[in-house]
């Protein structure tokens, strides 16, 4: 069995061990690949793809008839094309769950940046701003407290369900807009539809899938409902918002913050809007990245090939 990892740096840039996937076979290691004509050359009698961002295109499929299994070293699994893989009998199969909680937490480590933008204060310190100040504090930033204050949940799955138990801790209520509902959901928040969500809400966060329906539902109209000086958080996908539309407002001030961890190209080109708009966080799509849910990620993959060696594949996308 020939195992190829195309793009294994993401995952795992030195401080996890590969030899969870030696039971499986010969293991062969890229940490990353380029193009699909460096894909389809490193992927020639491959038995199992491994891939993080690298697609999986009908055309690398065509030249690589020995793939019988494709992993997603992710969730999201849109590099794949899943309904190509299906045509040609390969089962796609991602890592669903392993970081919710690190994303959860993630989600108030971006929102309490901004209610108090700690990273500048501390700059501010360093630089000697407190040792001049002639009292015994300053800030630099108008502060907010998040008790009493409304957060609107765009996708109640596992994630959205633990961002909103810890805004709960916090002392925050809790909206939520999701295509279904289930009981736990409705122990954490309330759900509404995403009208009532937009008006109601001092906070938006979003932890839908990217869907046709999703994508940019973020935009100048959906804006325009919001409240004014609202606050908008992503750590799920960034086509969900129309990036001209969120910088546009940061700049009239109708947004009073945004703070992002993903956005529509990655890496973030040097022109992107929101490098210049103010009150805007950018992070490098790192929410995932503790080592625990890192560590969580790789053994559930040993766990997909391991089921599709035993003829029961898991996790499986494109059924």
């Amino acid at each position: 069995m020939k195992i190829v990892i195309l793009d294994g740096h993401a995952l795992n840039p030195g401080d996890l061990d590969w030899k969870c996937l030696d039971p499986f076979g010969e293991v062969t290691l890229y940490d990353r690949t380029a193009t699909e004509a460096e894909a389809i050359t490193r992927s020639q009698g491959a038995d199992i793809l491994l891939t993080n961002k690298t697609p999986i295109t009908p055309t690398l499929l065509d030249a690589c008839p020995s793939v019988r299994l494709v992993c997603v070293q992710a969730t999201g699994y849109n590099v794949v094309d899943t309904a190509a893989a299906k045509a040609r009998g390969i089962p796609v199969c991602n890592v669903p769950s392993y970081g919710t909680d690190a994303v959860a937490q993630y989600t108030f480590a971006l929102l309490l940046e901004l209610c108090h933008r700690i990273g500048l204060h501390d700059t501010l310190v360093h630089q000697g701003r407190w040792s001049e100040c002639p009292d015994f504090c300053f800030w630099d930033t108008p502060q907010m407290e998040l008790a009493g204050k409304t957060i609107g949940i765009i996708g109640f799955g596992k994630i959205g369900r633990a961002v909103g138990r810890i805004a709960r801790a916090f002392g925050m209520n809790v909206l939520a807009y999701s295509r279904s509902q289930c009981i736990e959901g409705q122990s954490i928040g309330c759900y509404v539809e995403l009208d009532e969500l937009l008006q109601r809400s001092d906070i938006i966060s979003l932890h839908c899938p990217l869907f046709p329906e999703t994508r940019e539902i973020i935009n100048a109209q959906t804006i325009a409902r919001m409240k004014d000086g609202a606050i908008l958080l992503n750590t799920a996908r960034g086509p969900l918002i129309s990036e001209d539309a969120v910088a546009r407002a940061l700049h009239t001030g109708k947004l009073r913050g945004a703070a992002m961890d993903v956005v529509t190209q990655e890496p973030i080109p040097t022109d992107s809007p929101l490098l210049t708009a103010p009150n805007c966080i950018l992070t490098p799509h790192m929410a995932w990245a503790p080592t625990e849910s890192r560590a969580r990620l790789l053994n559930c993959v040993a766990d997909n090939i391991r089921a599709f060696l035993e003829g029961h594949p898991q996790n499986v996308v494109n059924p």
